[in-house]
C-alpha cells in the first residue's frame, strides 16, 4: 500500500472517529440538561425528551423554515421573552424551552395536549380556540407527541440514573 493510501486511511478513520464521539457527547449533554431543567420547572422528563425529538431530532442547532432553532426549536420573540441569547447554546436552549413548556402546562392546567399544541402552534390561537382547535397539522402534531412521550416514559435514560446515584439529599 502505498503512502498516500495509508495517509487516506488514517484519514477516514479520524474522521469517522471523531463524528461517532461527538454525537454521542452532543447528546449526553442535552440529555443532562434535558432532565435537569425537568427537574427544577417540575415538568415530565418525557414531555421534554418528546419536544425535543419531535422538534430538532437532538441536532443542537437545528433550524425550521419558519425560523425557529435548537433543540427545543424556539422562535426567535419565545427566545427573547425567555431571555435566551443563544438558541444554539444546548444549555440555554433548554432551559428556555422547558421554562416555556411549565408555563404552558400551567395555563392549560396541567393538560399535556394542549400544552404540546400551544408549544407547535402558539398558545393564543390555542388559548382561544381550545380543545375546539382542530388545525389536521396540529392534531397530528400532538398526536405524534403522545406516542413518543409514551415511548420515553417507558424507558429510563442513562443520565436520570447517572443523576440519581449522584443525588445524596
Amino acid at each position: 500500500m502505498n503512502c498516500r493510501c495509508c495517509v487516506f486511511f488514517i484519514f477516514v478513520f479520524a474522521l469517522t472517529s471523531w463524528s461517532q464521539t461527538t454525537r454521542p457527547k452532543a447528546r449526553q449533554e442535552a440529555e443532562y440538561y434535558v432532565f435537569a431543567y425537568s427537574q427544577h420547572y417540575r415538568v415530565p422528563v418525557p414531555l421534554v425528551r418528546a419536544v425535543v425529538e419531535r422538534e430538532s431530532n437532538w441536532r443542537p442547532c437545528a433550524v425550521s423554515p419558519k425560523g425557529a432553532v435548537g433543540l427545543m426549536q424556539l422562535m426567535p420573540m419565545t427566545a427573547r421573552n425567555l431571555h435566551v441569547s443563544d438558541r444554539c447554546n444546548i444549555g440555554e436552549n433548554v432551559s428556555g424551552g422547558v421554562r416555556y413548556l411549565a408555563w404552558l402546562i400551567r395555563k392549560f392546567h396541567g393538560d399535556l395536549r394542549m400544552a404540546s399544541a400551544a408549544y407547535y402552534a402558539g398558545e393564543n390561537i390555542v388559548s382561544r380556540r381550545g380543545l375546539a382547535y382542530r388545525n389536521p397539522e396540529v392534531v397530528a402534531y400532538v398526536s405524534r407527541m403522545r406516542v413518543t412521550y409514551l415511548r420515553f416514559a417507558q424507558e429510563k435514560t442513562e443520565i436520570s440514573e447517572t443523576i440519581e446515584k449522584r443525588d445524596i439529599r
